[in-house]
């Protein structure tokens, strides 16, 4: 009995998923791939952002009605999936009062909702 609780714990350890750092050797690739992979998201909610600053009345009022234009850009930037986006501005109207009032809480949304 103690041989079958030691040989338990002995290869308890012994998964095929290595755990949360995964294979040492491939941490230089999986570094190099999170750096493009936040250089890219940073890019791209850099556009999203810029999009809702310079034309933020305009987006609100997008909202407000069901959709428009700029509205449509801004989901477009932040890749919101065509299919998904009726969704998304319904929700968007829910908390139409927040966004009103900040739009860095809409910048996030619209991240948050994209791909």
């Amino acid at each position: 009995m103690r041989w079958l609780v030691l040989a338990t714990v002995l290869t308890s350890a012994c998964t095929q998923d290595g755990g949360h750092i995964g294979n040492p050797l491939m941490l230089p690739v999986t570094g190099a791939s999170t750096l493009f992979d936040n250089a890219a998201y940073t890019q791209r909610r850099g556009t999203v952002e810029v999009i809702v600053k310079s034309s933020f009345d305009a987006i609100i009022s997008d909202i407000a009605s069901g959709g428009g234009p700029t509205l449509t850009e801004a989901m477009e930037a932040a890749g919101i999936p065509p299919r998904d986006r009726p969704t998304r501005i319904i929700q968007l109207q829910s908390n139409l009062g927040l966004y009103q009032a900040n739009p860095g809480a809409l910048v996030t949304a619209l991240m948050v909702y994209g791909s």
